[in-house]
């Protein structure tokens, strides 16, 4: 799309915008021009109309000096875009220089017969003048927005040269040295590609940097012990091939980020996602309607074959040995009825053609309804064998038993053992890629077939770097470090059944037709934060065992989070306190798992322990205290000690990483706590309610309720000016990009 942000193809810029923080810098300008442009047909105004005019043609001309002088200094910086840069400043500062004097009332003529002033008497120019504003205005973002790209390919290249070097490496002194240089690019390329992937406007290529950034992730702890393995044990074939694989899959994933912001073609329109049965059900359900319009748009013959190609996509079910026989044939009941719902409208298309019906004939309109209908219900029968097989596989998946029986049977040295618990890890593998194969099928949107076949390329790598792993644990039983990196491999595979529970529920989201709103975030280098923008924060680097130890409480954390949610939509009143104070709860402990990442809102140990306090002053009603006031006595402690902890003021990098890791450690008793209370509170809920319903109208106890609850504070967590989060403005989150900083 190579449109102006406005909307109106009388001011298309010629250039294409791809990121928000281009389209949003643009707006405010588009607004004022709009303003100035809509009074064209109107030249005789008021004092007060002219007044405001002249007051926006100045602050527009006012607004682009400043703007050229920052597109200005971008130019003295980088040299290479000087002259395309200098351009564009001079022809925005000429469009602004324009605008002033068209909109300046000295230079405006009193009209003869009222006196009044007459402005605009020069339309093209003013038309002329804005077109050439907003182009060249667009033009010097743009050229910005390609300096944001530069920063990300140079960093990617300064991580390529210390990989290559990193791969080369003989000695562990040697290691350790590159590798705290390694972790430094790392941490760069990180902060410039995060914020590259959520400035995008494009949700396909978001959702492809999301997955590249997160196999860097993962992979940067197990390329460390890796390492160590093979260079502790540099005869062991096992330890180098573990190792090979974690090089080669962070190697694809650094390409696969320069592929996104620079469009290569290996990447974007060209990578063609799998056929998936939704997008062949909205396909085939939009021909079907665009009968009702034109009834000669295709042919009767083209849309069986289009049914069919469908019915072929189900096949990944039907054929699957791990759908059940009453599965398999309620699909392929639903894909009969499908059949004949089709050729009864085939027929009667066939039938109006014959006839020179200009519109749909009653028996079309019959029959289209009841293809629709059995197209939906092909739909409904496939997402739900693939979310119950999901589901399934990770309640099984979830006690983690090949992998403890891997660990256990590596520290004892025993190479069958470790053949044979590796076999069923293999069979597990196989299952958890064909049900993200089925979940592809049934995602709903684009991002999230791409982030199915992310989780299916993980598993099918992860699977046999854990059996190498396992292996070479087997042949040095005693090496602490072999162990270390069997535990890390281990995690990565605990990590991504994490990820697909989380998966799984936007699935579901989408299905049902729950969709979150999205917090925007722009990535366009502020004035002064051009290339020194990564330098300014000063980063508290971590050892392996802190990072290993801050990654486990955070995925402990998502994991408590998750269930939480999943509790709490089991229950039936989703408008009652508890219910919505959990929901918080929930957002704000998934808030803090970000954190571990070094992504989300909370940029800064600050904002952390800013989030711990809140979090504290959750509190549920109680229910029957009777019951359960054990476990609201262990919740008001946990709060209690939460909120302290988070006030404690704290110096150093020890202090401040044990503070974070008591606050997240105390957040998850409490998640634990609220986790074991939700049930309990639900089932006591129903149980209040039947008793009122039976003891008087629905009216009578509405009363009573309102009677008895007290009105609460202005401001409280769950008052209608509060999202709920606890969370500061984004722009106060500007100064800090780092995991843990120390004031």
């Amino acid at each position: 799309m190579a449109s102006s942000p406005c909307g109106n193809g009388n001011f298309d810029s010629g250039l294409e915008i791809k990121t928000r923080s281009v389209e949003q810098t643009l707006i405010p300008l588009v607004s004022q021009i709009t303003t100035l442009i809509n009074h064209k047909d109107k030249p005789k105004k008021s004092e007060r109309t002219l007044a405001a005019i002249h007051r926006v043609g100045q602050a527009v001309s006012v607004a682009v000096g400043r703007f050229v002088a920052v597109g200005e200094a971008i130019a003295t910086e980088n040299q290479e875009l000087k002259d395309e840069m200098g351009q564009a400043c001079f022809e925005a500062r000429r469009a602004g220089d324009a605008i002033a004097q068209l909109t300046d009332v000295a230079s405006a003529l009193p009209s003869q017969a009222d006196g009044r002033v007459t402005v605009f008497s020069d339309r093209t120019g003013m038309v002329k003048a804005a077109r050439l504003l907003l182009s060249s205005v667009t033009k010097v973002l743009v050229l910005a927005d390609r300096i944001v790209i530069k920063q990300i390919i140079t960093s990617r290249n300064k991580v390529l040269v210390t990989l290559d070097h990193l791969e080369r490496v003989s000695t562990f002194q040697e290691f350790v040295q590159i590798f705290s240089q390694f972790g430094n690019e790392m941490v760069e390329f990180a902060h410039l590609t995060g914020d590259r992937q959520n400035d995008l406007k494009d949700e396909k290529k978001k959702a492809r940097m999301a997955a590249a950034r997160a196999v860097l992730e993962k992979c940067t702890m197990m390329l460390l012990t890796a390492s160590k393995t093979c260079l502790r044990h540099p005869d062991c074939e096992s330890a180098r091939i573990n190792k090979d694989g974690v090089f080669h899959r962070m190697r694809c994933a650094l390409e696969q980020v320069i592929d996104i912001v620079t469009e290569a073609r290996s990447c974007g329109e060209n990578q063609l996602l799998p056929a998936s049965i939704y997008n062949g059900i909205k396909d085939f359900k939009s021909s079907v309607e665009c009968l009702r319009e034109n009834l000669y748009s295709s042919s009767p013959q083209s849309m069986g074959s289009q049914l069919e190609a469908l019915v072929e996509r189900t096949e990944d079910f039907t054929d699957s040995a791990y759908t059940s026989h009453e599965q398999r044939q309620a699909i392929l009941s639903v894909c009969q009825l499908a059949r004949q719902d089709t050729q009864q409208l085939m027929n009667a298309w066939i039938e109006a053609q014959s006839v020179h019906a200009k519109e749909a004939t009653e028996d079309m309109e019959v029959a289209i309804l009841k293809t629709c209908q059995s197209i939906g219900d092909l739909r409904r029968e496939v997402h739900k064998v693939a979310v119950g097989r999901a589901t399934d596989l990770l309640k099984v998946h979830g006690e983690q038993l090949p992998l403890r029986a891997l660990k256990t049977a590596g520290a004892e040295g025993n190479l069958e053992a470790v053949a044979e618990y590796s076999r069923k890890l293999t069979e597990q593998k196989e299952q958890l890629v064909e049900t993200c194969r089925l979940l592809c099928h049934v995602s709903g949107t684009e991002p999230l077939e791409i982030t199915c076949v992310h989780a299916e390329e993980t598993f099918h790598v992860i699977g046999p770097q854990i059996i190498s792993a396992a292996q070479t644990l087997a042949l040095h039983p005693s090496s602490k470090i072999a162990k270390e990196n069997l535990e890390v491999f281990c995690e990565a595979w605990e990590s991504q059944l994490c990820d697909m529970a989380l998966l799984l529920r936007e699935i579901n989201d989408v299905f049902e037709g729950r969709r979150g709103d999205k917090r925007p975030y722009l990535s366009l280098p502020r004035p002064g934060k051009l290339s020194a923008n990564l330098k300014t924060a000063k980063a508290v680097k971590l050892d392996a065992e802190e990072q290993t130890s801050m990654a486990k409480l955070g995925l402990e954390l998502r994991l408590l989070s998750s269930d939480l949610d999943t509790e709490v939509e089991k229950w039936e009143a989703q408008e009652h306190d508890i219910v919505r104070q959990s929901q918080s709860l929930a957002s704000m402990a998934y808030n803090m798992y970000l954190f571990t990442r070094g992504e989300g809102l909370l940029k800064t140990t600050l904002d952390l322990f800013h989030q711990a306090e809140v979090c504290a002053s959750v509190s549920l009603v109680d229910e029957e205290k009777s019951v359960v006031m054990t476990e609201l006595e262990k919740l008001v402690a946990l709060c209690q000690q939460l909120q302290m902890g988070a006030k404690t003021p704290v110096q150093g990098k020890t202090a401040t990483f044990q503070k974070v890791d008591s606050s997240i450690q105390t957040t998850k008793g409490i998640l634990a706590v609220v986790l074991y209370l939700l049930p309990f509170c639900n089932k006591l809920s129903k149980k209040y309610k039947s008793e009122r319903s039976s003891l008087g109208s629905p009216q009578d106890w509405r009363e009573r309720q309102d009677a008895s609850t007290p009105v609460r504070e202005e401001g409280a967590l769950n008052s209608k000016n509060s999202n709920g989060f606890g969370l500061k403005s984004l722009e106060q989150h500007m100064a800090g990009l780092n995991l843990l900083e120390s004031k």
